[in-house]
This record gives C-alpha cells, structure tokens and sequence, in this order.
C-alpha cells in the first residue's frame, strides 16, 4: 500500500465534477464516469489522452506517493495529518488555467501562490519521517539521467524531484500527447474546463489518497480541512 498527500477540490465543487467527468474516474467514490461530449473529440480519444492521469485521480500533489517507514502505521499519519491541517490557514489559488508542462496538460496557477509552495514545502519536511525509503527501481522509474542536479538531489534526499525550489503545483489533465494533435486536445479543454475556471479555487483541505496495491487506483482516504486550530483560537 501506497499514500500520498494531495490537494483536491470537495467532492461537489463545480471544478472537481468537470474533472471528473474529464478523467473518466471519481477518486472519491472510485466510480468509473462516461466520457462528456466534446466537439473535436470523441469518447475513445478522450479515454486514450486521459489513461495515464486516470489512475492517480484529479488532484494536485503536495506529497508524492510513498510506502509508510518501518515502524509508521497508517493511524499515525492519520494523527499527524489532523495535527497538521489545523495549524494551517485556508487561503485560495485567484485563478486555474490550462497550460501545457512538456507534452501533457495541466491546470495551474495563473499566477504564484506562496502560500501553495509554503503548503507543500511544510508537508515535505514534516512527513518525510513517514516514508519508507525508494527501492532501487522506483528511483529509476523517476529517469534519474533526465533530471536537473538539484532535482537528482531532491529524489535521493526526499524521494521526489519536483520539490521546494523545483516545486510546480500542477493537477495533470492528460498523459503525452502527440505535437499534432495538441493544438486539438488544447481546444477540447479550453472547451470543457474554462466555463469553471473564472473562480478561485479555496484550498481549505488536504487529503490523504491510498493506493491499495501495485497499480491500482489512488482513491481518497479522507480529507483533512484547514484552520480547525485557529478558528478555535478566533472564536
């Protein structure tokens, strides 16, 4: 079994449904979802561009997947997980846009959030102690000779490349896609997300997903709202 700490809009929030209906799969109930209608493209090619994503769920990743260490339960995530979100004030991301990293396509911030870095730097540094070391072939499914020296760095330090420094907030909405047929998945996008794009996105929880074995979809296990500490402290 796998964990993973990411963020995901509540399971009724007008974004989340759109990616669900998008990706094919809702991560909160585990349910497979028809293909949506859209002009440009059909079902199956919309099944073909979305396997890859259609696994891991909507979600933007704050901490990747990671096999629990020696000694660490799951209750103690738990535990750890709930301390943590409580000290943690909501605040949200002004606007979502798609854009293209590489050859696949993403929802981003339109702009820097520092908050969504702190957010993530925190959780790296404060559940490292909670992951079990990467084996050998997980550190080389990660294409160790394509990575920058400080993303090298932080996959041998932190098991994850794309941390801190080269943290990029991403909820991925595609696996690579073919130079010809970009410009025509870009349009289909645009098509079906920027009608729920004009609104901030409240980061206001976290949520643990699990992987239950090898391969298999990561599902949500359980949100963890923000801030509970401080509104005590308000009141």
């Amino acid at each position: 079994m796998r964990y993973a700490i990411y963020f995901v809009p509540p399971m009724n929030d007008p974004l989340n449904r759109v990616a669900t209906n998008w990706l094919g799969r809702d991560v909160f109930t585990g349910q497979t979802v028809e293909a949506p209608a859209i002009t440009g493209l059909n079902s199956a090619e919309i099944a073909f561009h979305t396997a890859a994503p259609r696994r891991y769920g909507f979600h933007g990743t704050l901490k990747a997947p990671f096999a629990l260490a020696e000694g660490r339960t799951e209750e103690d995530l738990l535990r750890k997980l709930m301390r943590f979100s409580d000290t943690v004030k909501p605040f949200e991301i002004p606007r979502m846009e798609i854009s293209r990293i590489g050859p696949f396509f993403a929802l981003t911030p339109s702009e820097p959030v520092p908050d969504l870095h702190d957010l993530a730097a925190r959780i790296v540094r404060e559940f490292d102690d909670f992951r079990a070391p990467p084996s050998e072939a997980e550190l080389e499914r990660r294409n160790p000779d394509s990575l920058t020296a400080a993303q090298l760095e932080n996959l041998q330090r932190w098991g994850y490349p794309y941390v801190f420094e080269e943290f990029r907030f991403h909820m991925t909405l595609s696996g690579p896609v073919d130079r010809a047929e970009r410009d025509r998945v870009e349009q289909a996008l645009h098509a079906f997300f920027d009608p729920v794009l004009s609104e901030p996105v409240e980061v206001d929880n976290i949520a643990l997903f699990v992987e239950d074995e090898t391969g298999a979809p990561f599902s949500v296990h359980s949100l963890h709202p923000l801030g509970r500490l401080d509104q005590r402290r308000t009141a």
